[in-house]
């Protein structure tokens, strides 16, 4: 069942709900203080949804078994209007996960930080606590375990130990919406209520990166942004014109299909 009941857009095969970020920031809220059962939050780009469309049939399982699905990039929501059904809006995760910390303070919501690089999640949590005060954040783990079942049990047992109800998973893709799939049932026992798969987020938080200005923001060229400053990204920025042109070939399809 989705978390927001607001509609759902498909591109090529993945499911995106067609929601604001206040919409989706209300909609995690509500269940993390009332929902019985375990709700995951994915935000998936273009780069992942086109290794899905290119046969991976596993990842797309995977990110279709969220309750919420967010239009996290420029990426997405193009593709939407390509397929003539447009989102309201992007709905970048960064902004989303902050909007959350910013209510679970108000509702006194636990929530607790796993992934990034050593001291980038306990960072997060002393700089969002006193951005937000009365924000707890009861627990960190940075992303460095080993995934083996033992080692993955004790970081759910730390989870569990913790009292969380809001889990901030910063594995990367699709590392971290893999992690939640596949360890559902016993973050459930847990006590979590909500996981959300944020990327970078935390290292966002933590200060020890930055978003792109807003002028590349604006213009939609956050890639831009990141492929100046990494340009060892530039293997993996083909699968945008690749994601593009998979978007038009079948949205053509499509249209003479709605005709014939």
């Amino acid at each position: 069942m989705r978390l927001a009941g607001e509609g759902t857009v498909n591109i090529l095969g993945v499911v995106f709900d067609d929601v604001t970020k206040a919409s989706a920031r209300d909609a995690i809220i509500a269940h993390a203080k009332d929902g019985g059962t375990l709700a995951a939050v994915f935000t998936p780009n273009s780069e992942l949804v086109e290794r899905c469309a290119e046969g991976d049939g596993m990842l797309t399982g995977i990110i279709n078994s969220a309750e919420l699905t967010l239009p996290d990039s420029v990426g997405i929501v193009k593709a939407a209007r390509i397929f003539g059904t447009p989102l309201k809006e992007r709905v970048p995760g960064v902004e989303v996960g902050e909007a959350v910390l910013e209510r679970a303070a108000a509702f006194a919501l636990p929530v607790y930080f796993l992934g990034g690089r050593p001291g980038v999640a306990e960072a997060a949590k002393r700089n969002m606590e006193s951005k937000y005060p009365g924000l707890s954040v009861v627990g960190t783990k940075d992303g460095y375990f080993e995934r083996t079942p033992p080692a993955v049990s004790d970081v759910i047992e730390n989870i569990a130990e913790s009292g969380a109800r809001i889990l901030f998973v910063c594995l990367g893709a699709p590392a971290q919406e893999k992690f939640i799939y596949e360890n559902r049932r016993a973050l459930e026992d847990a006590g979590v209520r909500v996981a959300l798969g944020l990327g970078g987020s935390l290292d966002i938080y933590a200060g020890v990166s930055r978003r792109a200005p807003k002028l590349f923001v604006s213009l939609g060229l956050e890639w831009l942004w990141r492929l100046l400053r990494e340009p060892s990204r530039i293997g993996r920025m083909t699968a945008l014109p690749k994601f593009y042109l998979r978007c038009r070939r079948e949205a053509k399809k499509q249209k003479k299909r709605r005709r014939a």
